[in-house]
C-alpha cells in the first residue's frame, strides 16, 4: 500500500506548529520541577495583599479629594452668596443715592405743596392770565392739609416699619434656611465620615480574617505535608520490613531437642526449598497427565471423525442404487408405456379401416388378444 502526499495548506500548517510549540511550551512549564509551587504560594497571596493595601489606599484618597472637594464647593457657593448680598447692598446704596442727588422732593413740580415752601415759587404772573392747567391750589384744599400730611406721614412710617419687619421676617427666614442647610450639610458630612470608618472597619476585619484564614490555610498544608510525611515514612518501613521482603531467617524460631526451626506465619508466608520441589513435580505430573489427556481425545476424535466418514460413504452408495433402481424402474416404465401407445395406435388403425371395409370385429379382436398374449 502506498502513502499519497496530500497538499496542504500554510495555514493549517501553521496553526499545527503553533499548537504543537504552545503544548511544548506547555508541558516544559508544567514539569520543570524548579517552578513547580507545592502547597501555597507566599509570593501570589503577599502580591495579592499588597494590591489590596494600594487599592485601599487608593480609594482613601479619592474619598479624601471628594471631601476637599466638597468643601471647596461649599466655600464657592457661601462667598457667591456674601458677593450676591453686597451686590445687592452696592445696588440699594446706589440707588438711594441717585433718588437723592437726581429726585429730589424740592426738585420736583409740586414741591410748594409737599415741602410746604409756598412762598418761594410763587407765581408772579397775574390770576386772571393764568389758564386751568395753571392752578396749582384750588379752593377748599387747603383744609385740614397739616393733619393730611401727618396721617400721610405716619402711613408712610407704618409702611416702611412693615416693609423693615417684612425685610427683618426675609432676612431671619433666610437665615434660618442656611443654617438648615449648612446644619444638613454637617449631618451628611458626618455621614460620610462614619459611613467611611465603618467601611474602613470592615475592610480591616475583612482584612484580618482573610489573613488568620491564610495562616489557617497555611497550617493546615503544613500538617497535611507532615501527615504525608509521616505516612510515606510507615508506608516505607512496612515495604522494607522482614515481613514484605519475606525474609525466612527473620521467621525462623529455633525450638530445640533436635527439631527442626519454627516458621512464623505471620512475618513470613514462604516456601521452604523442598515443598517449591514438590509443588513443581507435582504440577509436571499434571502437565503430563493433561498432555495424555489431550493426546487420547485427539485419537478418540480422529476415530468418530472415521467412523462417521464410513457412514457418510455408505448412506452416498444406499443413495446410487436407489437412484440406480429408480432409473430402472423409469425405463421399465417407459418402455411398458411405448407399448400400450403401440397397441392403442393400432387398435385405432384397425378401427379406422374396419370403417372403411365393414369386416367383423370380433375376429380382429381375437387376432388383437392373440398379438398382444
Amino acid at each position: 500500500m502506498y502513502k499519497v502526499d496530500l497538499p496542504v495548506d500554510q495555514s493549517i500548517k501553521k496553526d499545527v506548529e503553533r499548537r504543537r510549540s504552545a503544548e511544548t511550551a506547555r508541558k516544559a512549564r508544567i514539569f520543570n520541577t524548579r517552578l513547580r509551587v507545592m502547597g501555597l504560594d507566599l509570593n501570589a497571596l503577599n502580591q495579592q495583599v499588597q494590591e489590596k493595601k494600594h487599592k485601599q489606599s487608593m480609594e482613601r484618597q479619592r474619598d479624601k479629594a471628594f471631601d476637599k472637594l466638597r468643601e471647596c464647593h461649599d466655600e464657592i457657593l457661601l462667598q457667591q452668596d456674601i458677593d450676591e448680598r453686597e451686590k445687592r447692598a452696592a445696588l440699594h446704596t446706589d440707588l438711594t443715592q441717585y433718588w437723592a442727588t437726581h429726585q429730589r422732593v424740592e426738585d420736583s413740580r409740586d414741591a410748594d405743596l409737599k415741602c410746604g415752601l409756598k412762598g418761594a415759587f410763587r407765581i408772579t404772573i397775574p390770576e386772571g392770565e393764568l389758564g386751568p392747567a395753571s392752578m396749582q391750589i384750588f379752593a377748599g384744599e387747603a383744609i385740614g392739609e397739616e393733619q393730611m400730611r401727618r396721617e400721610q406721614m405716619r402711613k408712610t412710617a407704618r409702611d416702611l416699619q412693615a416693609q423693615k419687619e417684612d425685610n427683618a421676617r426675609r432676612c431671619m427666614g433666610n437665615k434660618h434656611r442656611e443654617m438648615l442647610v449648612s446644619r444638613e450639610l454637617v449631618h451628611q458630612d458626618l455621614r460620610g465620615v462614619q459611613q467611611a470608618a465603618l467601611e474602613e472597619e470592615c475592610k480591616t476585619a475583612a482584612r484580618i480574617a482573610l489573613d488568620n484564614y491564610n495562616q489557617a490555610l497555611v497550617r493546615l498544608k503544613e500538617q497535611q505535608r507532615r501527615e504525608e510525611r509521616e505516612d510515606l515514612a510507615e508506608v516505607w518501613h512496612t515495604l522494607t520490613s522482614d515481613m514484605m521482603t519475606e525474609c525466612a531467617e527473620a521467621a525462623e524460631r529455633e525450638v530445640g531437642g533436635g527439631k527442626p526451626p519454627r516458621i512464623l506465619i505471620d512475618r513470613w508466608k514462604g516456601m521452604s526449598p523442598e515443598q517449591l520441589s514438590a509443588i513443581h513435580e507435582e504440577r509436571e505430573a499434571q502437565l503430563l497427565q493433561r498432555q495424555r489427556q489431550r493426546d487420547a481425545e485427539k485419537i478418540q476424535d480422529a476415530a468418530w471423525n472415521l467412523q462417521l466418514l464410513k457412514l457418510s460413504r455408505e448412506a452416498e452408495e444406499e443413495e446410487m442404487r436407489a437412484a440406480e433402481l429408480r432409473r430402472q424402474r423409469r425405463i421399465q416404465m417407459d418402455q411398458y408405456n411405448m407399448q400400450l401407445a403401440r397397441e392403442q395406435q393400432a387398435y385405432q388403425e384397425y378401427l379406422d379401416k374396419k370403417l372403411y371395409t365393414n369386416e367383423p370385429t370380433k375376429e380382429y379382436f381375437h387376432q388383437f388378444n392373440t398379438s398382444s398374449r
